[in-house]
């Protein structure tokens, strides 16, 4: 399994590359956005993890850009690995094209847990805090 992670914080990238090379999985890794979407249109991936709060564009935004794509990678499974917390962040997640949220610090069985469920085909489970 290849993982997309787009996240600013390279030590947030480093924790879960290591949970992922647990499972077998390779993850690349992109530090914003944009630098994410390049990726997606260049690399095959069959997932993608994404933080929120970046510079520049955000996470809400780079989902929305996925989403609107005219091709099947507009259907990649996403998971929102994020520090935010709110009432309504699930759902804002899940409106703009999020198939499930986890809360920061990410542990490993919320992690395989949340991919898990999406590679099942349950996408939109709940969120893990």
């Amino acid at each position: 399994m290849n993982v997309l992670f787009i996240e600013d914080d390279r030590m947030n990238r480093r924790v879960v590359r290591d949970m992922l090379d647990v499972a077998g999985a390779t993850m690349a890794e992109a530090e914003s956005a944009e630098i994410g979407l390049e990726m997606i249109d260049r690399d095959t991936y069959h997932m993608i993890l994404i933080d929120l709060r970046m510079p520049g564009m955000d996470g809400i935004t780079a989902i929305r850009h996925i989403r609107a794509r005219g091709d099947a990678k507009a259907e990649l499974p996403i998971i929102v690995v994020t520090a935010d917390s709110g009432v309504d962040l699930r759902e804002r997640c899940l409106a703009a094209g999020a198939d499930d949220v986890i809360v920061k610090p990410v542990a490993m069985d919320q992690l395989f847990e949340a991919m898990g469920r999406i590679l099942a085909g349950d996408r939109g489970g709940s969120m893990i805090a």
